[in-house]
């Protein structure tokens, strides 16, 4: 489902000809891509399952950690990845921040690619690997896409100012993979993503997905899934 990991290079993704920068949130070192990626129809599978938890006490209390809310789905092909993806698009909102987490191949960027959809930005989604970051400018009036791939930033929330990160969150939907450890100081509130997938060698496209909503931003969740 996704490219490998296979080049310690980071650059940044050439501008196309005929572009407006001016158009989108830029974050340093990232370019915009240019190809319209129109929107897909809407249906995603049911939540397999779900459930709430909360991670060390009332969210009220002096120091408490968020409350998180879990949703479990199974997912069985990449189209019903892409699917999912443009279903949490609906939700999505500007200063979200999405971190997904799961080996390689397992699916990050095939559920990054359904976000892009949903969001109506511009460009195709691929895997930033070469670039570290790259931002899709939307093509509708919504927030932009910052695609993130922290796969080879070793260290925390510092390693990353180069990105300004916290610059284009507020007016943009940040989504960063591998980003778990690294980039949590950006929100309180955050959509974790876990993706699971059958180990050894197999073609088994299923897979687990956990979505765990932290923060009052996504006490709803369940709900706003349906």
């Amino acid at each position: 489902m996704e490219a490998p990991h296979n080049s310690p290079a980071a650059e940044t993704a050439p501008k196309p000809a005929g572009t407006d920068p001016a158009s989108a949130p830029k974050p340093a070192g990232t370019d915009p891509a240019s190809a319209p990626n129109p929107a897909a129809p809407d249906s995603a599978a049911a939540p397999a399952s779900t459930a709430s938890a909360e991670h060390g006490g009332s969210a009220g209390g002096a120091g408490a950690v968020p409350e998180a809310v879990t949703v479990a789905l199974t997912v069985t092909s990449p189209e019903q990845m892409q699917e999912l993806g443009r279903r949490l698009a609906r939700v999505l909102a500007p200063g979200d921040l999405v971190m997904l987490t799961g080996e390689l191949g397992a699916g990050k960027t095939t559920l990054t690619r359904g976000l892009g959809e949903g969001l109506g930005v511009r460009g195709a989604v691929t895997s930033p690997t070469f670039v570290i970051a790259r931002v899709h400018p939307s093509l509708s009036g919504g927030p932009a896409l910052v695609h993130v791939d922290a796969y080879r930033l070793g260290g925390g929330l510092d390693e990353m100012e180069d990105l300004d990160l916290d610059v284009s969150l507020p007016e943009s939907v940040v989504v960063v993979e591998w980003g778990d450890g690294k980039v949590e100081e950006l929100s309180d509130d955050r959509l974790r993503v876990l993706i699971d997938r059958a180990t050894g060698d197999t073609d088994d496209e299923r897979r687990e997905v956990t979505l765990v909503g932290i923060g009052a931003r996504w006490a709803g969740l369940r709900e706003a899934l349906g």
